[in-house]
């Protein structure tokens, strides 16, 4: 063996211990935080690990995932604050809509070309943070965007098409949405 596969393999063996010592502490806490592990996806390693307890929290942030499975919602379905930052997704499951007591989805920093749909259909979700993706569009037409839990949408650092800007800056929503202001392109200016 190489001394750079066994250098691999104690990194390996080191970010599985670090996942079973934060889940142990999550069995006391209720807040798994699995963030800075390496993760590609949520192992089902980490479902069993946690199957006796009703999680309050989780934060995956600062990982290289990029899908969370439906059997996330399923397994957690009690979350009140899910912290996905700083990943590699760019798309959300349907199945996140029955998290019923998530008050927070955090989601910025990553890859999502669109503001998923299902964000909308989460029914008690108060703050939705999605600022610094490659947001050009939301799903749904933005007239069917309603909520009567929302407080916060954040969607600041995002290359919004400008109708889309101007369709979100003057919606008649009754929550509040952060936006950076749009600078024209040069391709938008007819003047040059």
């Amino acid at each position: 063996m190489t001394k750079s596969l066994i250098m691999s393999f104690i990194n390996m063996a080191n970010q599985v211990a670090r996942v079973v010592v934060r889940c142990e502490e999550a069995n006391e806490t209720q807040h798994l935080d699995l963030s800075e592990c390496q993760l590609m996806h949520v192992p089902d390693a980490v479902y069993h690990l946690m199957r006796n307890t009703e999680l309050k929290s989780c934060d995956l942030s600062s990982n290289v995932i990029t899908r969370i499975t439906a059997k996330f919602a399923l397994k957690f379905s009690l979350i009140t604050v899910l912290n996905l930052s700083h990943n590699q997704m760019s798309k959300l499951p349907d199945e996140l809509a029955d998290l019923a007591s998530l008050l927070k989805l955090d989601i910025s920093h990553n890859s999502f070309i669109t503001l998923p749909l299902v964000v909308f259909k989460m029914r008690n979700l108060r703050q939705l943070l999605a600022n610094n993706n490659s947001i050009i569009d939301i799903e749904a037409d933005h007239k069917l965007i309603a909520s009567d839990s929302l407080e916060l949408v954040d969607l600041r650092h995002n290359p919004l098409t400008p109708q889309c800007f101007e369709s979100l800056k003057n919606a008649p929503v009754n929550f509040h949405i952060e936006l950076t202001e749009r600078q024209k392109e040069d391709w938008e200016d007819l003047t040059i």
